[in-house]
């Protein structure tokens, strides 16, 4: 979906050589990386009412993309 808010290169803009190097060096990261955009949009999709769903499945996709973000962030650091 294009122009999804949250996105990997918008909350990690100055990490994109490192993302890409992660990615192809560690499946783990990678599959995080696919999870978070996964994840993403479909919080996007229950914020725009594109897809119908409760407040407490849209909090609890909130939180899971939280708990993905902040995994990716770790594995950054410590690359």
């Amino acid at each position: 979906m294009s122009n999804t808010p949250h996105t990997l290169q918008e909350e990690f803009p100055a990490e994109s050589e490192k993302i890409s190097a992660l990615k192809t060096a560690n499946a783990h990261f990678a599959k995080l990386l696919e999870d978070y955009d996964s994840v993403n949009d479909q919080v996007h999709r229950a914020e725009s009412r594109v897809d119908t769903v409760t407040e407490d499945v849209e909090h609890d996709l909130r939180k899971k993309r939280s708990h993905l973000k902040d995994e990716i962030a770790r594995m950054l650091r410590a690359a």
